[in-house]
Order: structure tokens, then C-alpha cells, then sequence
């Protein structure tokens, strides 16, 4: 029988995780100081902000605000709830929690949400349709297809291939009989629903690509048209993806991504494939770390979801034309939108990887992937060839023209000057006037940038809500107890002896009493402890600040007098500027009484917070 994890394991798994490690799977972190520093994850941005602390085991983003432990940084990127983050942490440390089952779980294992039900259902087709692929005859030309293609079938499995045969109602009709909804079934994207109600399949004769998302999880298929001379199948599109849904955006979306990020991170660098089979290729060639968009151009989510965890791109499109513009097309948006560096690999003779490992062998394709790569600068002086007979002048100086622009935007002067050499030798150049050139480029460039500047100058600008603030004095003061209240033990029992103490502000106060249910539930919480035990996302974002700020290292009993002074000077002040407004109301309506009772308690405050100050 299933038991509920227990704190003290939900501690000790936490404990027993490096929280660096973890982010490490996500995020491309570099040691800065005695912190980790990358692009925040949670919001676009291309200066790192996001900071973690190993010696707290926490994070913060000082962009976005978003910080906490690692429960908390699973919970917001792979969009768990809090026992699935500790089940999918401890699977990080090799913890085993099989045992053990939550609250949370029995209660959504009673009453899945759509979303839930909606990841049940596509895993159960895939595996549907892997079932028919491998174990049917009717899969069976589907199963050849594989083969003839030169995949394995330990291939076949760790992509879950499946097929979809053309019967029409059978998917519906097995899905039906497993419990699933009508609701769930009309939203999947799975199906058609006819003028008579029917629910026919929407693939059909296809090999069947299942697509996960960034956590894993199946949440929509590709389906490759399998012709067979039983059927006229001429009016179908040769791949059919499922349509957009509320829980599938092809945006968002890149083929392999999950299972390839481990070594994206390792090796610090990600091939992007056009299509799926280029990618299941390369993983059966030994080449792990490519990732495909679903059929479209490339987009900028995709693009920092690719810069979150390495530095380096290597575009790798098939070779005939619409390939070639395919990968200009993807440079320019990488080069605008990203930090990232970018490569080219060009597979000759205008094939594409996969048919390029059908007629060399894997050895030969793994050894193009890793060793045959140029600069975005040498894929561009072909590409401008293109179309141009450089035996005519006009065309010769148009090329130029080009290639100096491109120039324009690389950054490294040694290579800067090594492609101006090139230039000047392949057409007879002076190598000064080719620089002169590019200067002038240059600085058109800045020119318009400082238009620019200035056009955005003169718009309004709508400050966001994590815009930093001033952390003025009293809220020092109060951040100041709260981090001693978590880091040393006595601190509490000192405040405690403080008569009628509370904070100025609402929001602290809370904080505290928070932690003080803690401490008389468990003798003792931490920083990290705390970050479990809140709901509130106010209070976790204070705490997170409060993490990441700078004190001493020991208290003082100083320290505590000298910030409990500036809380009661802040509240004197407050309640010295109510009654000044109630002695104006009572001295505009004539309320002679009342204004001398507000006048004598503003002197009797006034006193007070001049003993204090």
C-alpha cells in the first residue's frame, strides 16, 4: 500500500540535492563569485540575470523576480505541483520514492484535470499506435518501411514510432472502451467529428511521430503518409501534424528536445535539424544533441528555449535550395534574437542527413555532424554566389556589398581581418579599401542605432511590476530580522522578549508569523524549509530577495536595537501624520475639542519619537 512522503524525506531529498545540478539540466550556468549565473529561464532576456546560490541552495532572477529552492524552480519550469517536483527531484538524486504517494496525487488521481487526462490519452495512442506497428499484421508494411529506411528497432522504440492503419474508427473505439470522455476525445485533436456525430480518426495510414513537450510528455503526433496501392490516398498531405490545441504549440514546440537536452548541456551545443527523421538518424548515427522545429520556420520561443541551456547553434537543413534559404532565414533570426553562436553544417550533393546516412552509413554522417563546419561568414559567401555571375562587374560589386554587410556583424576583429584578406585575394581587392568600406558601414549603422535611441527616447515607457524599487530604511530593517530569524537559532528568543513587537509592514508581518508557526511546529526552519511551507507568491518573491541580499555575518544586540528603533520611528511617524490630518478635518469643520485632543497626542508622539531617534 502507498504512504505519504514524509517531511523529513521531502527535506532529505532536498538536502541531499545539489540545487546547481539540478538548474545545470536547464539553464547554461557560469561560476561568478561564490554564485552561478545564467539567462533566466522564466522571461526573455539576453543579459544573465539569474543567479543561484549553491552555499543557500536557492535561486533568483533579478529581472523577473522569481526565485525559491529547488522544489520550486521544478515546480515553475517543468509546471508541476509540489509533490510531483519532489518525486521528479528525488529522481535527480537516484532517491527512490516509488512507495510513496501525496495528498495531491490521490486527489488527482480521483479528479484529473483536463490537462492530465488529455497527456493519459496521448500516451495511451502512442502506445496504441506503437502496438500496431510492431505486433500487427496490419503494421507490418509500416514496420518494412522502417527498416528499408535503415532504422533499428531499437530505434523504432526509443522514438515510439507507431502506425496508424486506415481504419478510421478504431482509435475512437478503443479509447472509448479505456473511459475516456467525449469532451476529452473532441479536444484532443485526435479525431474529426462528421455532420452525423461520427468520430472518425484524424491520421490514418501513416507511421505515426510522437511529440513530447519540454517536460516529456506526449502531447501531439506527426503522421508520415504510407502510399499503398489499395487505397487512393493522392489527395493527402504527405505529413499531417495535430492541430493546435491548448496544450500544443507548435511555438513552443522542438522534436527531441527532452531526451537530447542532457547532452545538448554536456557538450554545450545543439544541432537544429529540418525534420524528424534527420534527427532520429543522427541519434542512431551516436549524434544525440539534435532537436527539429514541427515543420515550420523557426521561431524565437524555440530559439530561448535552445539559448537557456548551451552557447553554441549548429544549423544543419537539408542541401537543395529550400534548405539553404531555410538556414539564412534561421541565421538572421538567431543572430537578432539570441547570444548564441552559430555554425553551419552542409551536407553535399543537396542531400538531406537522413539520405545522406542511407548512402555513407552512420560512421560517415556522425563524422560530417562533429568535424564539417563552417562560419556563418563562409556559408554566406556561397549563398550570395548564388544567382550571380561574378564575371560581370555589377554582380562582382553587389557580392562585395553583401559580404561587407555581413562582415559588419561579426564582432571578432581577428576574424574581421582574416575575411577581409579573403575578400581582397579572391577578387583582386585592395584590402584598405575594403576596410575603409566597411567603416563606412559601420558607422551607418551606429547612426541609425542613435536614431533609434532617441525615437524610443521620446515614448512613454510603462515601468513593469518587477521593475527594481528603493528599499527604503524600515524595510531594511524588517528583511534585516527576517533573514536572522532563518539563519540563527537564538534570534528568536531574543525577539520574543521585545514587548508588543510587530512589523511596519503587512507583508512582513505575515512573513513572521509564518515562520513562527514553523518554529514551534519543528524547533528550527531554514531559508530553504521556508520556501515549501509558503503559498503566497508575495511572500515568496520577499524571502527570495531577502536570500540574495548582502549581510554581516553574526547579529549583534546592537543590530536589534538599532532595527527595532527604525520600525517604531517609521510607525511614530505614521500615526504623528494621521492625526495631523485629523486635526486639519477637525479645524475645518470648526471642532475646536477634537482639534486640541489631535494636537496634544501629535505633542505627546512627537516626544516619543524624539526619544527613540
Amino acid at each position: 500500500m502507498t504512504r505519504l512522503i514524509p517531511q523529513e524525506m521531502i527535506e532529505s531529498i532536498r538536502n541531499e540535492t545539489n540545487i546547481v545540478d539540478v538548474i545545470g539540466q536547464y539553464v547554461q550556468l557560469k561560476k561568478s563569485g561564490k554564485n552561478y549565473l545564467g539567462l533566466c529561464p522564466f522571461h526573455n532576456e539576453k543579459t544573465p540575470s539569474f543567479s543561484v546560490a549553491e552555499d543557500k541552495q536557492l535561486f533568483h532572477c533579478f529581472g523577473c523576480g522569481k526565485g525559491g529552492n529547488v522544489y520550486s524552480f521544478i515546480q515553475e519550469i517543468e509546471g508541476l505541483n509540489f509533490p510531483e517536483a519532489v518525486k521528479k527531484v528525488a529522481e535527480f538524486s537516484q532517491i527512490d520514492v516509488s512507495e510513496y504517494v501525496t495528498d495531491e496525487e490521490m486527489s488527482a488521481s480521483e479528479e484529473p484535470t483536463q490537462n492530465r487526462k488529455q497527456l493519459e490519452l496521448h500516451e495511451e495512442v502512442a502506445q496504441f499506435y506503437h502496438h500496431i506497428l510492431l505486433n500487427t499484421k496490419v503494421g507490418e508494411h509500416a514496420l518494412s518501411y522502417l527498416y528499408e529506411r535503415g532504422l533499428t528497432l531499437e530505434t523504432i522504440k526509443d522514438f515510439k514510432l507507431g502506425f496508424a492503419p486506415m481504419e478510421r474508427t478504431i482509435l475512437n473505439q478503443v479509447m472509448t472502451e479505456k473511459g475516456y470522455e467525449e469532451e476529452v476525445l473532441n479536444d484532443s485533436g485526435l479525431f474529426y467529428e462528421t455532420e452525423t456525430g461520427e468520430r472518425l480518426n484524424r491520421f490514418y495510414q501513416r507511421v505515426m511521430f510522437p511529440i513530447e513537450n519540454h517536460q516529456g510528455k506526449i502531447i501531439g503526433f506527426s503522421g508520415r503518409l504510407l502510399t499503398d496501392e489499395k487505397y487512393d490516398l493522392t489527395d493527402q498531405p504527405k505529413y499531417l501534424n495535430s492541430p493546435e490545441t491548448n496544450f500544443f504549440n507548435k511555438r513552443f514546440i522542438l522534436y527531441h528536445f527532452h531526451d537530447a537536452r542532457p547532452t545538448i548541456r554536456k557538450t554545450n551545443d545543439v544541432i537544429l535539424f529540418e525534420g524528424f527523421m534527420d534527427v532520429i538518424s543522427a541519434a542512431q548515427s551516436g549524434v544525440q544533441n539534435g532537436v527539429a522545429s514541427m515543420g515550420t520556420s523557426l521561431t524565437t520561443d524555440q530559439i530561448k528555449m535552445l539559448e537557456r541551456v548551451t552557447e553554441n547553434i549548429s544549423i544543419c537543413y537539408d542541401g537543395d535550395n529550400a534548405g539553404v534559404e531555410a538556414t539564412m532565414r534561421a541565421i538572421d533570426l538567431i543572430s537578432k534574437q539570441s547570444q548564441l553562436s552559430c555554425q553551419v553544417i552542409s551536407i553535399p550533393n543537396k542531400l538531406d542527413p537522413d539520405d545522406y546516412r542511407k548512402i555513407h552509413g552512420e560512421d560517415q554522417l556522425r563524422h560530417l555532424l562533429e568535424n564539417n563546419r563552417d562560419t556563418v561568414f563562409q556559408f554566406k559567401k556561397e549563398y550570395f554566389k548564388r544567382n550571380r555571375n561574378l564575371e560581370q562587374e555589377s554582380d562582382k560589386i553587389e557580392y562585395i556589398d553583401d559580404m561587407l554587410a555581413s562582415l559588419v556583424e561579426v564582432p571578432s576583429i581577428i576574424e574581421t581581418d582574416i575575411y577581409l584578406t579573403q575578400l581582397a585575394d579572391d577578387f583582386l581587392v585592395s584590402k584598405d579599401a575594403l576596410q575603409n568600406e566597411l567603416s563606412e558601414k559601420r558607422q551607418e549603422i551606429k547612426q541609425a542605432n542613435r536614431q533609434t535611441v532617441k525615437r524610443q527616447a521620446k515614448e512613454i515607457v510603462v515601468p513593469t511590476q518587477h521593475d527594481r524599487r528603493v528599499i527604503h530604511q524600515v524595510e531594511k530593517a524588517e528583511r534585516l530580522i527576517i533573514y536572522r530569524l532563518l539563519t540563527e537559532k537564538s534570534y528568536y528568543n531574543r525577539l520574543n522578549q521585545v514587548d508588543d513587537f510587530s512589523f511596519y509592514h503587512d507583508a512582513y508581518q505575515e512573513l513572521y508569523t509564518h515562520i513562527v508557526s514553523c518554529l514551534t511546529e519543528y524547533g528550527s526552519v531554514t531559508i530553504s524549509e521556508m520556501f515549501d511551507y509558503l503559498k503566497e507568491a508575495q511572500l515568496k518573491s520577499i524571502l527570495t530577495e531577502i536570500s540574495f541580499s548582502s549581510f554581516s555575518e553574526e547579529s549583534s544586540d546592537q543590530e536589534l536595537v538599532d532595527c527595532l528603533r527604525v520600525i517604531d520611528s517609521e510607525r511614530l511617524k505614521k500615526q504623528i501624520k494621521l492625526k495631523l490630518q485629523e486635526q486639519n478635518e477637525a479645524k475645518r469643520i470648526g471642532d475646536q475639542v477634537k482639534e486640541l485632543e489631535a494636537m496634544m497626542e501629535i505633542i505627546n508622539l512627537q516626544k516619543e519619537l524624539q526619544n527613540i531617534s
